[in-house]
């Protein structure tokens, strides 16, 4: 007989991000049971959930789901697609609950978070899992099995992301380094994870530019060498771009050639949930590596234009 479908919450329900995790909630055959979200604009619920119960309150939704455990229905998964800095206090709610959390990138915005999650994990028996799609990407897979298949050491490495925000990014917590952790954490986080899960670990990290709205970089990993720029001003589009009115850029190259990865997105929420019900999923240690490398971005003092920055970088004024 199939396994009876596991029993979801979902916390930040009306997030941009959110339909992805409840599609693959559908997707996968699971059932949402609850949601949260302060703000109450979640009709997005009605196309995949529609009996789910929602609240505003946090305290009420915590009330909710203690019920259901005792009265032997408890949660198996709670999703997590609120602020990048309340991830950490929701993960734990799911953990005492007993429930496994199902977490957005970033999984944390420190390193130490890492360390007390661990603590619960080990109480509870539950587990907590990182949304990392860039490893699912048929494109990212081939060229991680290329690398490896080569053994070539001293790749050079351009990565480029522009994803166009209007005046309200900076406005709202996205825009606020306390909350959102900067641009490289809320933009890039899952990139350095790519980067360091194709090419090895980070040896070197030096910031180019530390700006609100832009950041760049380089990296020297195990086996390559990594300029990068990351930024949700439409000004440092490129004019191919801004002439196709297009509002996002994303470009890898290795060595001078292009990694066309930039269609294959739509299911990999899906892809992700698929692997964590298996068992597969991406837990507190893989998703420390990005952690730390954004944490250090941070934290760190820009250099300016010197040494190898990213030819980007020339163009932000």
């Amino acid at each position: 007989m199939p396994n009876p479908p596991a029993i979801f919450a979902l916390i930040g329900a009306a997030g941009f991000v959110a339909p992805r995790h409840m599609r693959a909630i559908q997707d996968t055959g699971q059932t949402l049971v609850a949601a949260l979200d302060p703000n109450d604009s979640v009709g997005v619920i009605d196309s995949y959930f529609p009996q789910a119960d929602f609240f505003t309150e946090f305290e009420r939704f915590d009330r909710h789901i203690d019920k259901l455990r005792r009265k032997g229905q408890p949660i198996d998964y709670v999703s997590i697609c609120s602020p990048n800095y309340l991830h950490d206090a929701h993960i734990r709610f799911a953990l005492r609950n007993r429930a496994h959390a199902i977490c957005e990138k970033p999984l944390v915005l420190n390193p130490w978070n890492i360390d007390g999650l661990h603590e619960i994990e080990a109480e509870t028996g539950a587990r907590v899992f990182n949304i990392l799609q860039l490893r699912l990407h048929p494109s990212i897979i081939a060229l991680k099995d290329r690398i490896q298949t080569a053994g070539v050491t001293n790749q050079d490495v351009d990565v480029t992301y522009i994803t166009s925000r209007g005046n309200w990014y900076q406005r709202s917590w996205k825009g606020q380094l306390e909350k959102s952790g900067g641009i490289a954490t809320n933009i890039g986080v899952h990139f350095f994870d790519m980067l360091t899960w194709v090419f090895g670990p980070v040896r070197y990290s030096t910031v180019h530019l530390g700006r609100a709205d832009c950041a760049a970089g380089y990296l020297e990993l195990a086996n390559a060498r990594v300029r990068w720029f990351l930024s949700v001003n439409a000004n440092h589009l490129p004019a191919a771009a801004r002439e196709q009115n297009q509002r996002t850029y994303r470009s890898i190259t290795v060595n001078g050639e292009e990694i066309e990865f930039s269609g294959g997105f739509t299911d990999l929420h899906t892809e992700s949930y698929g692997h964590i019900l298996n068992g597969q999923g991406f837990g507190l240690d893989t998703a420390r590596t990005a952690v730390e490398t954004v944490y250090h971005i941070r934290n760190a003092a820009p250099q300016g234009l010197q040494g190898e920055y990213h030819p980007f970088c020339a163009d932000v004024h």
